[in-house]
């Protein structure tokens, strides 16, 4: 209802709440959007990790899935169901392209995970008074790998989806493209990541390389269809290496993402945003500026306030022992 539907100013939606419609269309964008915001709220989860309260996790999630990322996509993505073509909110009108959502999925989740990680300050020992940063290892890298494949997977989904349709030869081509540009992306990404980290780290990062691949993808959401495969590995690889050059940035600035969800996400969401228009000629940069501005201080405001107006209810930040034992132990038991 947020998100579609009539709209008051090209701001919210104003119709079709819970289920009380039969509007064509109606249910097919209800599912697919529910995997999308689940895809920006998990985000979030990957960021906190290891300090993080279960139920606080629970209220921010219900909050940004049922406000925040609603209203934005509302700005880009709404249109009217009985004319497909007549868009509703102000970033669409203005011209804004986000394809498959790497600003109204990926930046949105990637804000609120920066938030997220400033309010909630960093792990017990992974920053020395003296400005030394102390790695945590990940504990599980074949099942971060399992995961890496089961994203890049179901990428096919979330960009060839974003068609919208199946019924032509022609959507039938379009989708197989950008199958074949979101895959040459995400390769893209892993190339550069593993070359890069072999000259600045002296050897293979494999958390590097799966990140790279993820950056890769969402580098190139935003606009899947219209490049080149060229383009789409270049895309790609250029997502990669901001992925590589992010991760010591926030160490830098003592910004603790556990997964390195703030550079795959929001630092690829804003660059892939910005790539539209050197493929596709019906895009601006200014346009698309305005958009990654506008979303950028919508959400990272409301997600303050959020987290802050959390904390002081609940609280955010499991207790120093509880995160030594543990959050699996001391949230689940």
């Amino acid at each position: 209802g947020l998100m579609y539907g009539a709209s008051y100013s090209g701001l919210v939606g104003t119709k079709y709440f819970l289920f009380f419609t039969n509007v064509a269309g109606y249910q097919t964008y209800f599912v697919f959007q529910a995997m999308f915001v689940a895809t920006a709220a998990t985000t979030i989860s990957g960021a906190v990790a290891e300090r993080l309260k279960f139920f606080s996790y629970v209220i921010i999630t219900f909050i940004t899935s049922g406000l925040i990322y609603p209203l934005v996509g509302h700005w880009i993505w709404a249109f009217d169901f009985s004319n497909p073509d007549r868009k509703f909110g102000w970033l669409g009108k203005l011209g804004f392209i986000d394809f498959a959502g790497a600003s109204v999925v990926h930046s949105v989740g990637g804000w609120c995970a920066l938030a997220g990680c400033i309010v909630l300050g960093a792990r017990k020992g992974k920053y020395s008074k003296d400005g030394k940063v102390n790695p945590m290892p990940a504990s599980a890298l074949p099942l971060a790998t399992l995961g890496t494949f089961l994203l890049w997977f179901g990428w096919f989904g979330f960009n060839g989806g974003s068609q919208l349709a199946l019924g032509s030869v022609a959507d039938a081509s379009s989708m197989a493209r950008i199958f074949a540009n979101t895959n040459l992306a995400a390769a893209g990404g892993v190339v550069v990541a593993l070359i890069l980290g072999q000259i600045l780290y002296k050897k293979v990062d494999l958390t590097f390389v799966l990140n790279g691949a993820l950056g890769g993808l969402v580098s190139i959401t935003a606009e899947p269809l219209a490049p080149t495969f060229l383009s789409a590995v270049l895309i790609g690889g250029v997502g990669g290496a901001l992925v590589i050059f992010s991760v010591p940035l926030l160490d830098k600035l003592k910004i603790d993402d556990v997964v390195g969800a703030i550079p795959v996400h929001l630092v690829c969401g804003i660059w892939g945003t910005l790539a539209v228009p050197i493929t596709n000629d019906g895009a601006s940069f200014s346009t698309q500026l305005i958009g990654i501005v506008a979303i950028g201080a919508f959400v990272l405001i409301t997600s303050f306030i959020l987290w802050y107006a959390v904390k002081a209810v609940l609280g955010v930040r499991l207790s120093e022992t509880e995160e030594k034992d543990g959050a699996d132990k001391s949230e689940i038991g």
